[in-house]
């Protein structure tokens, strides 16, 4: 399914892009003196499609670094708020175990005194010494 999501978008981009190509053959000469336009010292030709697309490619990857830099603060919080979530985590697991060994100890039955033949150490039910 995923395939033929991808071939039904690629496709037709590949194609516009094809037809594109081809309408848009002519040579233009791209300057990048700014004080001499009839003879500048840095000048390309290039077919108006390849300029096209590289302006288009270079405004897409412009708007993402300045999208990027801009979630700076977001990226930084999330940061932060993941080390507080895993310290929590750890001090909650730490405190189970120690709650778990301070049950444990309570659970644990007293040691048995030691019996006579009158119950426990000659004494009877009140405690008084037999």
């Amino acid at each position: 399914m995923r395939k033929f999501i991808t071939a039904l978008v690629v496709i037709p981009l590949g194609l516009i892009f094809i037809v594109f190509a081809v309408a848009n053959r002519h040579f233009v000469t791209v300057s990048f003196d700014p004080f001499n336009s009839v003879n500048p010292a840095v000048s390309v030709s290039l077919p108006l499609f390849v300029v096209i697309i590289a302006v288009a490619i270079l405004g897409v990857a412009a708007g993402g670094m300045a999208t990027w830099l801009r979630q700076r603060r977001w990226r930084r919080a999330a940061r932060q708020h993941e080390a507080d979530a895993r310290r929590a985590r750890t001090e909650t697991a730490d405190l189970r175990a120690a709650a778990s060994v301070s049950r444990h100890d309570q659970q644990r039955l007293p040691a048995p005194l030691p019996r006579g033949i009158y119950g426990a150490a000659g004494r009877d039910k009140q405690g008084a010494t037999l």
